[in-house]
């Protein structure tokens, strides 16, 4: 049985050669969509006989029915607002985050303008990015920045504040540890050293030693 774009028999033999020429121009189109989308799927639209059909079932089923569309847009819209970057995230990971939002409220057409989303990323930094945000305001026209320009602007001061981060990290931890093994060379090595100068090889006299160091000790301070 032939069937034409609208789902009605026809014999191909007495089509015109327009008319052939949009059947077989359906058709390939419907192959396509057949080939195209999972059997799953073209098992949900089975009983659809044209390529029109077909797009209509794919579009209810992946974009909803309007008020389905307009639950997603203000779902995402909401989630725009309160949009905030997280404590653990970097740049590139609030920014990749971003705009994924900003997509999904594009294909909604739900979309802002550029100056939206600049003033939307500052206001959404925590506050140790205060000072970079108040420089930015102050040096640029935020009407006129690009959100490109400005993740850009952000990530190099990101990049910045970890190289020193770790360095100060690194010397707190550090000069602690020092003073801890300094000293504790310090005790071995005049426990270790006998009066006359000599060292205590032997493991069993040196504990004796240090057992008998203690016991002063002890006695001194009562």
């Amino acid at each position: 049985m032939d069937l034409d774009e609208e789902g009605t028999v026809v014999d191909r033999k007495k089509l015109t050669p327009a008319q052939k020429k949009m059947y077989k121009k359906h058709h390939k189109i419907r192959g396509s969509l057949v080939l195209t989308i999972p059997r799953a799927e073209y098992m949900k639209m089975s009983d659809k006989s044209t390529a029109k059909a077909m797009f209509a079932s794919l579009c209810a089923n992946y974009e909803g029915s309007k008020k389905i569309r307009e639950a997603k847009a203000l779902m995402l819209v909401h989630q725009y607002e309160l949009f905030k970057m997280k404590d653990d995230e970097s740049i590139e990971e609030m920014y990749s985050r971003f705009q994924t939002l900003v997509s999904g409220l594009q294909i909604l057409k739900k979309s802002y303008v550029a100056s939206d989303h600049v003033r939307k990323i500052l206001r959404s930094l925590p506050a140790r990015c205060g000072p970079k945000v108040t420089a930015i305001e102050e040096a640029k026209d935020l009407n006129t920045l690009s959100v490109e320009d400005l993740v850009s602007s952000l990530k190099v001061h990101e990049i910045s504040v970890n190289e020193h981060e770790p360095t100060k990290k690194s010397k707190s931890i550090a000069l602690p540890s020092k003073g801890k093994s300094s000293k504790a060379f310090k005790v071995i090595e005049s426990e270790e050293e006998s009066p006359d100068g000599d060292s205590y090889e032997d493991p069993a006299e040196m504990m004796a030693m240090l057992s008998n160091r203690l016991q002063y000790l002890a006695k001194k301070n009562n």
